[in-house]
């Protein structure tokens, strides 16, 4: 008897220990609201996502209400703190003691249960990773005429697709059709394939990673602060689709380098799977142990593809809907290309010095420039992205412990009222110089700073620029007649994304007033 109250009162001892230190503040922590044991601050969170519609307005007003751009949080068992403001976000993106990723269910869960790849890793693997990822996409033409002539294919493809009847006038929903576009690019660069247009495999991965997408946010939700939910609730904390995605993804990513195994030929280097195969067998051959393995291939190639699938497509629909809404900046885009682009084809990367050459004045200067740069930036913005504490260390002058979720909140810079005066609004003109030339900004981060630095930078900058360009080459576009136009507030997610809308693409052939086909010539009169 008298044990079990010995151990009745021992069991009690550390409860009340646990409870003191799930409910202490670190010293000089963040300020932050006051949290619960076990949750910590999940349930509030949550309300206040509810409320306002999104994570980052919930992050800015709990920093206004307890004044400050580092909030401290608790969710679940992890530490949180959300850096907000140009001055925060560019301490963490340029520290070192921030280049960790978090270690969570969650994040070990998107790389099927490991910690491998580059995106989620860190330490002395991330670094050999990365360095290997940016120096053979290099030599694979990543940013050079390689790059340009897989984006124009498959823009030429799509501009197909879309334009069956030349004279005719269509309405179509963009946000399908864009991702796979664009997915095959980069992995026609990693894998040295393309999925046809309508492949059902590829159509299954993207609708599942869109799900991914609107489900999850970078903090992880509630699966990444309870875990164990997912065996009470797997398909309400989303267990059941990232599994379901996951086993998708590895099947395609096994079977596609099982086939570069079998057409392997030492020194023939097609695509990013064929320098790694290179490295593999070179460490196999020196007998030395090596970060280079097949399943650090397969999660090497999970990190292109699920780059690759939304994040530039979603961009690129942002900017289009934007020209149906204004159809005043979409007349200046045709302008410019019309007057840059010769005839008889696509514009290419080369153009994009061209453009706004002809301006006269402030109020006639071209937007394509713009609107491919920073407008899309300040108008949508991803959800926060996730690093963690390498070490102990300081933010602002508050106390990080080692081991402390650190989201971005780029949201925050990019709407700053005191900066930009009205974010919201749509003035493409406002990244350009008095010469209609981009003007580059510190203050756009979509990209990140320092060593973590996207690695799909040139990509996406030049997959927006010509498809984007592209398309208004070919059509007007409007709001289909009797149609409601496109709602501006975008689905939240780990990356946001309009709404659905359709758009009426009208050939410019058959736009009343328009040339038939772009020419190189002295500024039109209009467009």
């Amino acid at each position: 008897m008298f044990a079990l109250v010995l151990l009745g009162s021992a069991i009690s001892v550390l409860t009340a220990i646990l409870l003191v230190h799930q409910l202490s503040r670190p010293h000089n922590f963040p300020p932050g609201p006051r949290w619960l044991p076990l949750l910590g601050n999940l349930l509030d969170l949550k309300r206040l996502v509810r409320k306002l519609g999104s994570q980052h307005a919930a992050f800015e007003a709990l920093c206004e209400e307890h004044g400050t751009a580092v909030l401290g949080l608790r969710l679940g068992s992890d530490l949180v703190v959300v850096a907000s403001g140009f001055e925060a976000v560019t301490e963490v993106l340029t520290s070192d003691a921030f280049l960790g990723r978090p270690d969570n269910f969650f994040m070990r869960l998107r790389t099927m249960g490991t910690r491998k790849g580059i995106t989620t890793t860190d330490g002395a693997l991330w670094s050999e990773q990365r360095r290997f990822a940016v120096r053979h996409f290099r030599q694979l033409g990543y940013g050079k005429v390689h790059m340009e002539e897989l984006i124009l294919a498959e823009l030429k493809d799509l501009l197909s697709e879309l334009d069956p009847a030349a004279e005719q006038a269509t309405a179509v929903s963009l946000g399908p059709l864009l991702p796979p576009s664009v997915l095959n690019v980069l992995w026609a660069l990693t894998a040295g394939t393309r999925f046809p247009h309508g492949d059902p495999r590829l159509q299954r991965l993207l609708d599942l990673m869109s799900q991914r997408g609107k489900a999850f946010d970078m903090a992880g939700g509630v699966l990444g602060t309870l875990p164990w939910l997912r065996h009470l609730a797997p398909e309400r904390t989303g267990y059941n689709l990232l599994t379901r995605l996951n086993a998708s993804l590895k099947e395609l990513l096994e079977e596609t380098i099982a086939a570069h195994h079998a057409s392997y030929t030492q020194g023939r280097t097609r695509d990013l799977i064929d320098a790694y195969l290179h490295e593999v067998k070179a460490h196999q051959s020196e007998g030395v142990e090596s970060t280079f393995t097949d399943e650090q291939l397969v999660m090497v190639c999970l990190d292109m593809f699920l780059a690759g699938s939304y994040t530039t497509s979603n961009t690129l629909n942002f900017a289009l809907m934007l020209m149906v809404l204004h159809p005043d900046i979409q007349s200046k885009c045709f302008k410019d290309i019309y007057n840059n682009v010769e005839k008889g084809r696509l514009p290419s990367l080369t153009d994009r010095q061209k453009f706004g050459a002809s301006s006269q004045a402030p109020t006639d200067r071209p937007s394509c420039a713009g609107c491919t740069a920073g407008s899309l930036v300040v108008l949508y913005s991803r959800v926060p992205s996730g690093r963690a504490a390498l070490s102990d260390t300081t933010l602002a002058g508050h106390n990080i412990p080692q081991g402390t979720v650190v989201l971005i909140n780029t949201h925050s810079i990019h709407h700053d009222r005191k900066y930009w005066k009205d974010p919201h609004a749509f003035r493409p003109e406002r990244f350009l110089n008095a010469k209609g030339k981009i003007q580059p900004d510190e203050r756009l981060l979509n990209f990140g700073l320092g060593k973590r630095r996207c690695l799909g930078d040139a990509l996406a900058r030049n997959c927006l620029f010509l498809f984007f360009t592209g398309m208004l080459q070919r059509f007007r576009l409007s709001v289909p007649p009797g149609e409601t136009p496109p709602s501006r507030e975008p689905v939240p997610g780990l990356t946001q994304c309009p709404q659905p809308y359709r758009v009426l693409l009208t050939p410019r052939t058959a736009c009343p007033g328009s040339p038939r086909t772009p020419r190189n010539v002295s500024p039109l009169p209009g467009a």
